[in-house]
């Protein structure tokens, strides 16, 4: 079965994985870029969301470079999506990305709102799933073709797979910046009452990378 995948995803020495105040000008909220001073360098952040050649290597690409492979499909909170709340005021929206967003398989986006499905370029379709969490992975084990489903975020999305004991694996960055206020990863989760355990760190300049599964 497709294992479900958590890659990537930054937290700040305080906890948190996005700023406050999440809006048009702040994607990650107010200072989240500054978490991924690690990740925004590697050849793999450019070639995959910027389309350009070089980069860094080493350490941190390597775990930038995993989050990529044998991923059939992602499932993403809303917010990873858009700054929109509530009903769809129209279609015009299409993402933070562009035309080409960074995905380049079958993307399941959660939402209390119903939407068609949004067809883009180079390979990434949204699916904008209602019916909750179960639905979202049933259908992304389904469309990723024996691929690994990739849980892209935010934090509250995580919170909720993880939860259900749904995530495999997680690969985690813990940057070296202090945010102060936020959204924290872990709040309210006993990760190691639910199973989990670190299997793996190791620290580049940047950041500690820390990989986390469950057992059994």
């Amino acid at each position: 079965m497709n294992r479900v995948r958590v890659e990537s995803f930054t937290v700040s020495l305080d906890g948190y994985g996005a700023g406050p105040d999440q809006d048009l000008q702040n994607p990650l909220g107010v200072g989240g870029t500054d978490l991924h001073q690690w990740l925004l360098p590697t050849r793999t952040f450019r070639r995959t969301v910027l389309g350009a050649d070089g980069g860094t290597t080493g350490i941190d690409e390597d775990f930038a470079a995993r989050g990529f492979e044998n991923v059939g499909a992602w499932i993403l909170g809303r917010n990873m999506f858009g700054p929109i709340r509530g009903p769809w005021p129209d279609m015009a929206w299409k993402g933070w990305w562009g035309e080409e967003p960074p995905y380049h398989v079958p993307t399941f986006v959660l939402t209390h709102h119903a939407r068609p499905a949004l067809e883009m370029a180079g390979g990434t379709t949204f699916h904008f799933v209602t019916g909750g969490i179960h639905e979202a992975l049933d259908r992304a084990r389904d469309a990723a073709n024996g691929g690994d489903v990739r849980i892209g975020g935010g934090a509250a999305t995580i919170r909720q797979y993880l939860r259900a004991q749904l995530i495999d694996e997680m690969h985690v960055a813990i940057s070296p910046v202090l945010l102060g206020e936020g959204e924290r990863l872990f709040e309210g989760i006993d990760a190691r009452a639910l199973g989990y355990e670190c299997v793996r760190f190791v620290a580049s300049e940047k950041a500690t990378h820390v990989v986390i599964r469950r057992r059994g």
